[in-house]
């Protein structure tokens, strides 16, 4: 079996410098420098003719990591929602402006919630539909885009929850991302399982993944083989599946990157 490629999440400034090695083979590609509302807020548009002129030729899936510092997207406050749907629609104007396939989208459940969702009558179904009414006309102008919003774990220590929640959208442009050192933390520190079922539990619905190693302690994002994240499970479960999910190293030192190919490919893993 042929081990599939994996790409990166890069700012334009860290695509200019492995601009060759993302054209090389259309690697999946996630652009990171439209996170902050500062950038979004501004006029953004020399950053997407940028990566327009450091893509030419591109044939690959490339998307870009949404804004998401400050908020989060079950908000039950009116006012506040707007300021979170304006946000995600400003991310939405940079897909459409680079053509943008994915958007990564942060989940809104914590370990409080693990613990204390279903011990509140009516709390859970309280949190759907603040999750709804925050995100129906997002998910609504991302399928006009061809956009695939996908939800990441966070704090979640059940994988399940964010699977049933992109479930109950009815809508193919609301899919699941894992981000493998998120899970592992979660596994090591709060009672989440290992990565892998993580992944068994998407199914299907796993549509991105971050990849990054960590030691179960802490949100590392360290090279791969730096940490103590079971590959070949994790690996062996993506195979598995009948979809393709788009496969990102999220590396805190973007240096790590060509150490973490070589990792992955002395394991058979990835190229």
């Amino acid at each position: 079996m042929t081990s599939p490629i994996i790409g990166a999440a890069l700012t334009n400034a860290e695509l200019a410098t492995y601009q060759s090695w993302i054209l090389e083979k259309d690697r999946d590609l996630e652009l990171q420098s439209f996170v902050g509302g500062a950038v979004l807020d501004d006029d953004w548009t020399p950053l997407a003719e940028e990566v327009k002129r450091l893509l030419v030729g591109y044939k690959g899936r490339m998307g870009i990591h949404g804004p998401f510092w400050g908020f989060t997207i079950d908000t039950p406050d009116p006012l506040v929602r707007a300021v979170v749907q304006k946000r995600l629609g400003q991310g939405l104007d940079v897909c459409a402006a680079v053509g943008g396939t994915h958007m990564v989208v942060h989940s809104p459940f914590t370990t409080w919630d693990y613990n204390n969702l279903d011990g509140y009558t009516g709390a859970r179904d309280r949190m759907l539909t603040s999750v709804h009414d925050v995100m129906a006309p997002i998910v609504k102008r991302a399928e006009t885009l061809g956009v695939t919003l996908v939800l990441e774990n966070i704090e979640d220590i059940n994988p399940a929850d964010r699977k049933e929640l992109c479930q109950s959208f009815g809508s193919t442009a609301f899919q699941v991302s894992i981000d493998t050192g998120h899970a592992h933390y979660a596994h090591g520190s709060t009672g989440a399982p290992p990565v892998d079922y993580f992944v068994r539990s998407a199914g299907d619905m796993l549509a991105h993944v971050h990849l990054q190693d960590a030691d179960g302690y802490a949100d590392r994002h360290w090279q791969i083989g730096q940490g103590n994240i079971l590959w070949p499970s994790v690996f062996a479960a993506i195979a598995a599946l009948s979809v393709k999910p788009r496969l990102i190293l999220e590396l805190a030192d973007k240096d790590c990157i060509p150490a973490s190919m070589a990792y992955l490919e002395a394991q058979g893993l990835g190229q």
